[in-house]
């Protein structure tokens, strides 16, 4: 077998290509398909660290169309706090069926997000903050493409950065703020800002040029997929939504 068809079958395994008929959500190996997933973004690690963006591209590519990653994105989707909270459509993935189906559904070809559904939620100064919530399948292909994001963001991210980051809290935080503020010599004054409005208002373009992700056009619906606030729909020209999760990594 020639070296390139070689390394076509091993991708295409190590991807988790099966056939999507023959899930069954009771019996799914999930370490197996958490340790295709996690190898997979290290190699997405290593060639960032390389400067092999064709590279990041193509290993993209297989992370957003395994098995393995649609079957984590379909998971956390129906088993974190949002579960509950439906988008436009009003449907939600409670039993295993329909879970299963949503698996198969993850589909790049013609996918198109459906708006958000807009809410507000008070803030603790009283004033109203809004947030879009996505259909659950726009909220599992967010996730899906969020595992192939997540990567490149972890390895190009400030190291004290804290924000919307995984295995880092505020207590982390604190610890390097005490560390580089404990010394003598070290600055008295601590400047605290705030970009007022700064998910409402980030630049689609800017994001565009920046977000290094694959499909580009899946990006640009998700940005352009609007909101429907009190049966009315509005255009999104501008910001992102909070509440959406590939926006997470990308707003710190």
């Amino acid at each position: 077998m020639e070296l390139t068809e070689q390394m076509t079958v091993n991708s295409k395994e190590e991807a988790g290509a099966v056939n999507y008929e023959t899930i069954n959500w009771d019996s799914i190996n999930w370490p197996m398909h958490e340790r295709i997933v996690s190898r997979l973004q290290s190699r997405i690690v290593k060639a960032v660290k390389e400067g092999k963006w064709n590279r990041v591209k193509a290993l993209q590519y297989l992370l957003t169309h395994s098995l393995s990653g649609k079957l984590l994105a379909v998971r956390r989707v129906t088993t974190n706090k949002g579960k509950n909270t439906p988008g436009v459509d009003q449907q939600l993935w409670r039993h295993q069926r329909r879970k299963e189906l949503a698996v198969a559904d993850l589909k790049q070809r013609g996918y198109k997000p459906l708006p958000l559904r807009r809410v507000l939620i008070p803030k603790s100064n009283g004033k109203m903050r809004p947030l879009g919530i996505p259909t659950m399948k726009d909220r599992a292909m967010q996730a899906l493409y969020l595992m192939a994001l997540d990567p490149i963001a972890e390895t190009c991210a400030d190291r004290n950065s804290y924000g919307f980051r995984k295995a880092r809290s505020c207590a982390d935080a604190m610890v390097q703020c005490h560390t580089i503020l404990c010394r003598r010599g070290s600055a008295q004054w601590i400047l605290e800002g705030d970009i007022e409005a700064c998910f409402d208002r980030i630049n689609h373009d800017w994001l565009m040029q920046n977000v290094p992700i694959g499909d580009k056009h899946i990006l640009q619906s998700w940005l352009k997929a609007g909101y429907l606030y009190e049966n009315a729909f509005y255009n999104t020209t501008e910001g992102t939504p909070q509440g959406g999760t590939i926006s997470q990594p990308w707003q710190t």
